[in-house]
């Protein structure tokens, strides 16, 4: 597995490029296609974060975690957060598949990219990164599912019944919302 780590006003030792690699080898037994994952790990305010984004084709987990103690902690938070992420989607995505593997749902697959927000305060807004990235055609409740899987508030896709590009987003009472145009 190739990790690429990167440190913000932390030194990435040797030691710790072994350990963050120690753990998140791990999860291979959930994942045949795990070939690389991104590690940051920074020290804020009082406390260490590690933060891991493992993109595995159209899927893609990530976790931050923060801890007070040290930034081995931080590190055993997050691949914890990143384990009970699989396991609970795990069920969903078997029975979506009709008993068809978590393991051969990331092999076929085609490969997607996801948004991420960025939040700069400037006295003026500017477009400051644009992204783009292939939506496959996929029904709600996958949808939903992905949203999770990548922590984020919205998610943009195809439905796959109409074929056009709908936003889902989580409601302040838990519930979720869809954006669906209307020409």
């Amino acid at each position: 597995m190739k990790i690429t780590m990167r440190g913000k006003n932390i030194e990435v030792t040797e030691g710790l490029r072994d350990y963050v690699e120690k753990k998140l080898v791990k999860l291979t037994r959930y994942f045949d296609h795990i070939h690389e994952a991104q590690v940051t790990v920074f020290a804020e305010g009082g406390s260490y974060v590690a933060e891991v984004t493992i993109p595995l084709n159209s899927i893609i987990l990530r976790g931050e975690e923060g801890s007070g103690e040290n930034l081995y902690a931080a590190v055993d938070l997050v691949a914890d957060k990143l384990e009970k992420q699989i396991k609970k989607y795990r069920t969903k995505l078997y029975r979506r598949l009709r008993n068809q593997g978590l393991k051969d749902l990331v092999a076929a697959q085609a490969g997607e990219s996801k948004l991420e927000e960025e939040n700069k305060k400037e006295e003026e807004p500017k477009v400051v990164r644009t992204k783009r990235f292939t939506m496959k055609p996929m029904p709600v409740e996958e949808a939903i599912l992905q949203m999770n899987l990548l922590g984020h508030d919205f998610f943009v896709f195809r439905d796959a019944e109409t074929e056009q590009v709908n936003v889902l987003y989580r409601r302040k009472d838990g519930n979720y919302g869809l954006i669906e145009p209307d020409f």
